[in-house]
């Protein structure tokens, strides 16, 4: 993969969303351009009946892309959920950096997100240790062989992106 990408992970309901939206903004406001990947293990739509797009599809359309001055959805009938890696490769040339939400089980670079009242173990360094695990952003101190950084601190997850994703190769 030529694109820079980190993947945050955690149990569900830990706050992932919430941080990674601080971490973008605050990314962005750096002037950095910042592509998001959401995995759902559930089905989720995006059309609605009614609508041109949903009609299209519908009758059949495999891909459906619906286009506007400002933005552009695109609507990909598939078999099995596309690698990470094409996915990046196919939309994401164009950005900085990749942040992903969810992806847990993959060979991606990891934060890990953590809160104490949500779960005392984690995912990475629990019954299992992830390799790729870069961070946990945690609301409470941690002894961990990786660094520990404050979940309520998005400038300083931020800082640590831009030092050991975006600029670990320049």
């Amino acid at each position: 993969m030529s694109a820079r990408v980190v993947a945050f992970v955690a149990k569900s309901n830990t706050g992932k969303t919430t941080l990674l939206e601080k971490v973008i903004q605050e990314l962005e406001k750096r002037g950095y351009r910042i592509g998001a990947i959401k995995h759902d293990a559930h089905s989720f739509d995006i059309d609605h009946p009614g609508k041109d797009s949903h009609r299209l599809a519908a009758a059949g359309a495999a891909t459906m892309l619906i286009t506007s001055p400002e933005k552009l959805a695109l609507i990909k009938k598939h078999a099995r959920t596309p690698p990470l890696e094409e996915l990046v490769e196919t939309y994401f040339s164009d950005v900085d950096i990749v942040l992903t939400e969810g992806f847990k089980r993959s060979s991606l670079p990891k934060i890990e997100v953590h809160r104490r009242e949500r779960s005392p173990t984690l995912l990475c360094r629990g019954e299992e240790h992830d390799p790729t695990l870069l961070a946990v952003a945690s609301d409470e101190p941690l002894d961990l062989d990786v660094p520990v950084l404050d979940i309520n601190n998005p400038v300083q997850v931020a800082d640590f992106v831009v030092e050991r994703i975006i600029r670990a190769d320049q």
